[in-house]
């Protein structure tokens, strides 16, 4: 498959997964999601032990793109359901990868960027690297994120994640559970390259096991939790708030809330 907005790169036992798009903050359009479903279906069943994801660029991923969310604005209910479905896949194709998975996080990782980057098995992160999910700053509802916060932060954590939109250190991430290891941005390649052979050195039946071991615990739990954040992502789209959120954005200025 040719891709245009990330890039697959493999050496020995560890395929890399670029995103591609820096100009963009590598921010994520529905094609991008589509090519990262094919990246990872394909890494799933091909002889790599490991796969790393990360952004070209300064940033891992800024979240989706926002333009995109504006044109899409005045679709049908059906269609709004279809692009959360798309979007669920995605975030459900990394985490039920039967290889092991490292983000490397070398800058912002925002909304489902931050979803992509702590969703993998091991999240390595430079101490100068931000994250946040910040749907509420534009009337949009972080609703598949959600899920897979909630299972690794518990309730109240995620409540003022979510509810506040702040973003927050490498540190405070590592805190939370949500990043393994902060590493210096110099040793950020290395480090990678040295945990990478670390679990490739391990059997793979035995890591495909557990990783559906544990996957197949929170199955019941997550397959509802992401039903119902399927609606919530699809009926966001249609409230006034996330029009005018998105609107404001764009334009610079501060956003107008319905009352």
């Amino acid at each position: 498959m040719i891709y245009r907005t990330i890039e697959v790169i493999q050496q020995d036992w560890v395929r890399t997964i670029r995103l591609s798009r820096p100009d963009r903050r590598n921010a994520i359009t529905p094609e991008m999601q589509l090519e990262l479903i094919a990246a990872l279906d394909a890494a799933g069943t091909s002889d790599c032990r490991v796969v790393v994801l990360e952004g070209a660029g300064e940033a891992f991923c800024s979240g989706l793109d926002l333009s995109v969310l504006q044109n899409s604005r005045g679709k049908t209910s059906e269609e709004y359901r279809e692009e959360a479905i798309r979007t669920a896949r995605m975030f459900r194709y990394l985490y039920d990868l039967p290889k092991a998975t490292i983000a490397a996080v070398h800058g912002a990782a925002v909304a489902g960027g931050a979803g992509l980057a702590t969703i993998c098995d091991f999240t390595l992160a430079v101490p100068t690297a931000r994250f946040g999910f910040t749907e509420a700053r534009i009337g949009f509802v972080p609703a598949l994120v959600s899920a897979y916060l909630r299972l690794q932060i518990g309730d109240k954590a995620a409540r003022d994640i979510l509810l506040t939109g702040r973003l927050f250190d490498a540190a405070e991430a590592q805190r939370l559970g949500l990043v393994t290891e902060i590493v210096a941005p110099d040793a950020l390649t290395s480090r990678v390259q040295e945990l990478s052979l670390t679990l490739a050195a391990n059997s793979p039946a035995s890591i495909r096991a557990t990783k559906r071991l544990l996957a197949e615990q929170n199955h019941s739990w997550l397959s509802e939790a992401l039903k119902l954040a399927m609606e919530a992502n699809a009926q966001a789209r249609e409230m006034p708030d996330f029009n005018e959120g998105v609107t404001a954005y764009l334009e610079k200025r501060k956003p107008r809330w319905a009352k």
